[in-house]
């Protein structure tokens, strides 16, 4: 059975789109009489990709352009620094921020919510506060004297190693910006054996130290320490020879490095040369040879660390370090003086020294030798606090002292005192650098109480400002020393009194260390 159809009605609509193809519309309408009302509509759409027209050139062309490249496309425009793009988004916030605070809004927000705007502005005025005191400290602290004496790519690669290892710690990257420094030092022709390069280098093995890589800060100090003592071993043989070279002037300004092509200023590399003044041979000598003893002191620390362990290393760097202090002392006082010399360790520091290789000869249960040499360390020290810590050295010496025979001198242990006297500048009498000999073990023992009565009230004493928290723990150390004096004299109740005393004065100024001790005595007291 056949149906009328009524024509097809047809249209085709092409419209082009934005990425060059074209998209080609077909409405199609349908009516029969015989079926709904409503006529049958389809649509369809079709897109067409885009037919790019591109005429290629003869490679064998001789005429006109034929046979070129095209030209290279435009450079990608620059990536705009982490520093432009948070200025951007804090101006941004900031001009959003105050356009609402302006005339009519700001009042109309003051009556609206009073509260909750002088919050807002409470806030604000909060954030610019710290924001201000975070630049002022990055800028104090990352644009000091410590880094702007340093050429300009030295003192940006320093910047970085210290902010991954103090601020935000990562060693991988943290050593890499210190050994670039290091690098860029010696392309930048700085002289090794100067005080900037040296104390990266001690800067580096002191943060080695610090993420517990004390086998790599060893190597560096060693390192380091060698050079120096190679160095003053061919100034001195040139001295004895007659060969010493005159100071050297320092570098016209257009020697120096080029510090503008490095991202730095020349000026200010011009004027750190005029201002630093000439250093002659024997100046430099006394500078290396006292850092030389310092770092040895350091290394005798590193070496008797638990981690480490090498006593005879320790005790090697100890003896070489004190030894070298005295004779240095010795042979100004003898000869006096060289051109442009400086002045040599300060009582202090030689003090120091004496008191490292006493505990060295205290964990060699040798105290018969640490005796002199915590006596020199005392009459060099001039703190208070600390005077009470040597005391304190002293009784626990005393109280281990061996018993030597009539005939057994102490002469090993008194051998460096007459130079540490006059490094010093005291004139002591030769009865006062020995220690008297006891008879039997009960004289000891009295002397080690007698110190430690001494260093308790020593450390008593100072008030205000001279007190330090050294102050309180050597009151807490000698009432622990007392203790054990009267537990080797046989008196436990006088020994339990004080260490009870320890604890409870250990446990007001937070020295855990004081408690475990005195607490350890107890625990060895007879019930």
């Amino acid at each position: 059975m056949l149906r009328t159809l009524e024509p097809v009605r047809a249209r085709v609509a092409i419209r082009p789109l934005p990425c060059g193809a074209h998209r080609l519309q077909l409405h199609v309408q349908v009516s029969h009489s015989r079926l709904a009302s409503a006529p049958f509509r389809a649509t369809a759409t079709v897109v067409l990709p885009s037919i790019h027209h591109a005429r290629y050139q003869s490679l064998s062309g001789t005429g006109g352009h034929h046979g070129q490249a095209p030209p290279p496309p435009p450079p990608p425009p620059p990536r705009p620094s982490f520093g432009r793009l948070l200025l951007r988004v804090v101006g941004g916030s900031f001009r959003n921020l105050f356009s609402a605070f302006r005339g009519r809004n700001l009042k109309t927000l003051y009556r609206q919510n009073p509260e909750e705007l002088v919050l807002a502005l409470a806030i604000l005025a909060a954030f610019i506060f710290i924001f201000a005191y975070v630049v002022r400290i990055y800028f104090t602290y990352f644009y000091s004297r410590q880094f702007t004496r340093y050429p300009a790519p030295v003192a940006k690669s320093l910047r970085r190693a210290l902010y991954f290892s103090n601020y935000s710690p990562d060693p991988p990257r943290a050593l890499k910006y210190y050994k670039l420094a290091l690098e860029q030092c010696e392309e930048l022709r700085m002289d090794p054996f100067s005080d900037d390069v040296m104390g990266i280098k001690i800067q580096l093995a002191a943060w080695l130290e610090q993420t517990q890589n004390f086998r790599g800060a060893i190597k560096i100090l060693e390192v380091l320490l060698g050079d120096c003592r190679r160095w003053v071993e061919v100034m001195e043989k040139s001295a004895r020879d007659g060969t010493l070279p005159k100071p050297a002037a320092p570098p016209p300004p257009a020697a120096l490095p080029a510090a503008a092509d490095r991202g730095g200023s020349a000026n200010g590399q011009e004027q750190q040369a005029t201002d630093v003044p000439v250093e002659t041979m024997w100046g430099k000598r006394a500078r290396l040879l006292g850092k030389a003893v310092g770092i040895s002191v350091k290394l005798g620390e590193l070496y008797s660390d638990e981690h480490v362990l090498e006593y005879d290393l320790a005790h090697e760097r100890l003896t070489w370090s004190v030894e070298t202090a005295l004779k240095e002392q010795q042979r100004r006082n003898t000869e006096g003086t060289k051109d442009g010399e400086g002045k040599w360790m300060s009582p202090e520091e030689i003090g120091g020294a004496l008191e490292a290789l006493g505990h060295s000869y205290e964990s060699r249960s040798q105290f018969h030798l640490a005796i002199p040499l915590f006596f020199q360390a005392l009459n060099l020290c001039r703190d208070p606090c600390h005077s009470a810590v040597l005391m304190n050295n002293l009784a626990v010496s005393y109280a281990q002292h061996p018993v030597l025979a009539p005939g057994q001198a102490l002469a090993g242990s008194t051998a460096s005192a007459p130079a540490a006297a006059a490094a010093a500048g005291a004139t002591v009498q030769p009865a006062e650098l020995t220690v008297p000999q006891a008879r039997d073990r009960s004289e000891y023992v009295e002397s080690a109480r007698r110190w430690a009565q001494n260093a308790r009230r020593q450390a008593r004493e100072p008030q205000g400002e001279l007190r330090t928290p050294e102050c309180d723990q050597a009151c807490a150390v000698a009432l622990c020393t007392l203790a054990d004096v009267e537990a080797l004299s046989g008196r436990p109740s006088e020994a339990r009194r004080r260490y009870l005393e320890c604890a409870e004065l250990s446990k007001k100024i937070g020295f855990d260390a004081g408690v475990s001790q005195a607490q350890a005595g107890l625990r060895k007291l007879p019930k």
